[in-house]
Formats: C-alpha cells, structure tokens, sequence
C-alpha cells in the first residue's frame, strides 16, 4: 500500500491512501525515521518505508497539471 503523509499531529500522523483516499492515524513510534508532510510511504512486510522517487514524480505531476490549469484558464488576466 502506498500513502501521502496529511498531517502530523502531536505523535499521530495522519495518512491517506493514494489509492482509496482512505485516512488512517498511525502512532509516530510505529514509523522508524522522521516524517514531514506530504512525504510518500508505502507499507510493505509489516513496515513503512519512505518512497522519495514516487514523491518526486508525483511533485513533478501536480506542478505540470497546475501549470496546464493556469495556460488553459484566465488564471491572472485582467479583465476590461
């Protein structure tokens, strides 16, 4: 299973499944390295592991889909 880190809050840190888009609350302990926002886990064998590649791509992917948004939109122009 692969997640992106919501939120973190005190020692919980909340997850959303990037399939289901499923939220879960995890205990900081149960994640053996620091987390931040918007970090990519997946959960394999019992245990999470972060997945940079993937937060990369997907970075990658939402700035090029906000960038089409706003080429595709009046995102900015004035209007007379």
């Amino acid at each position: 299973m692969k997640y992106s880190v919501d939120k973190i809050e005190n020692d919980i840190v909340v997850l959303e499944d990037l399939e289901t888009k499923e939220k879960i609350n995890v205990n900081k302990k149960e994640i053996p390295f620091i987390v931040n926002e918007k970090d990519i886990l997946r959960y394999e064998n019992n245990e999470y592991i972060k997945d940079d590649d993937l937060k990369d791509k997907r970075i990658k992917m939402l700035r090029e889909k906000m960038e089409r948004l706003k080429k595709g939109s009046n995102y900015g122009k004035i209007s007379k």
